[in-house]
């Protein structure tokens, strides 16, 4: 049931894997090209060697389904126009497999806009987060709007998202906050706000801490990627930390790039 691409209401579709995070032409995988169907039968195996414990962990799946035109492409060599169309995709956690065991996964595909580019910049995603000093409440006013492009960690190909916040190094329960959970995505909307009581002179010497989950039933969540503001983060996280203190009662809004880094347990 492949969208038709070509003029006689076909296509000529191949698959590309590609291990996320991880940017390297070695990392991708791909299929021969099958002519005038859009119900192709590829009967395939495609093998990534070395995969260790520790990406079966952390490493996501990418299958995209392409026409080809691909001028990185080999042999297949490119249309007309000289580039290939995307067809969709879907991703899957590798955690989510058992060693020696088969598994069959029946997905539909997205229609997302493949990131091939930028090493391991968007491969976990991005989160919109808005910081504000309020002098009339006396306290710090964070906002989570929203994620892109998260990474999928469960078997239909999505997550079930939500953010964590926790202002260090506080220990106690008002130091912590989380959103709701937002079901079947890799682009959730959250648009909540959160307040933490504290003077602005303590500011400078907290830290931030966000990290985004995938909710799961019954077991631990599995941890998709975070972000830490404050004085001793570098570049966007540290600017956007500066910006608040330096403009009270001023909300600034800044996408930070969700990283694999170390992070609270999930509770």
């Amino acid at each position: 049931g492949l969208k038709p691409m070509d003029s006689n209401g076909l296509a000529d579709p191949y698959v590309k894997l590609h291990l996320l995070p991880g940017a390297s032409k070695s990392n991708k995988l791909r299929t021969k090209t099958l002519r005038n169907t859009r119900n192709p039968v590829w009967n395939e195996t495609l093998v990534y060697h070395g995969i260790t414990d520790e990406d079966m962990q952390r490493k996501t799946l990418r299958r995209a389904r392409r026409e080809p035109g691909d001028p990185t492409g080999g042999r297949d060599g490119a249309d007309k126009f000289g580039h290939n169309e995307f067809i969709g995709e879907t991703r899957v956690a590798l955690k989510k497999l058992k060693a020696n065991q088969k598994k069959n996964f029946n997905i539909c595909l997205e229609r997302v806009i493949p990131v091939d580019r930028g090493g391991d910049v968007e491969e976990r995603g991005k989160i919109l987060v808005s910081l504000m000093y309020s002098t009339q409440q006396g306290g710090l006013i964070v906002g989570i709007v929203r994620c892109v492009h998260l990474a999928a960690m469960d078997a239909n190909g999505y997550s079930d998202p939500f953010v964590k916040l926790w202002l260090k190094p506080d220990m106690g329960k008002k130091a912590k906050h989380k959103t709701q959970i937002k079901k079947k995505t890799l682009n959730p909307e959250f648009n909540e706000e959160f307040f933490y009581d504290i003077k602005h002179s303590d500011l400078a010497k907290k830290s931030l801490d966000i990290s985004v989950w995938d909710y799961d039933i019954g077991k631990s969540n599995d941890y998709i990627g975070g972000c830490q503001l404050g004085i001793t983060a570098k570049g966007e996280r540290l600017k956007h930390w500066y910006e608040c203190l330096k403009n009270k009662d001023k909300k600034i809004e800044r996408w930070h790039t969700l990283q694999n880094e170390n992070h609270v347990a999930s509770d």
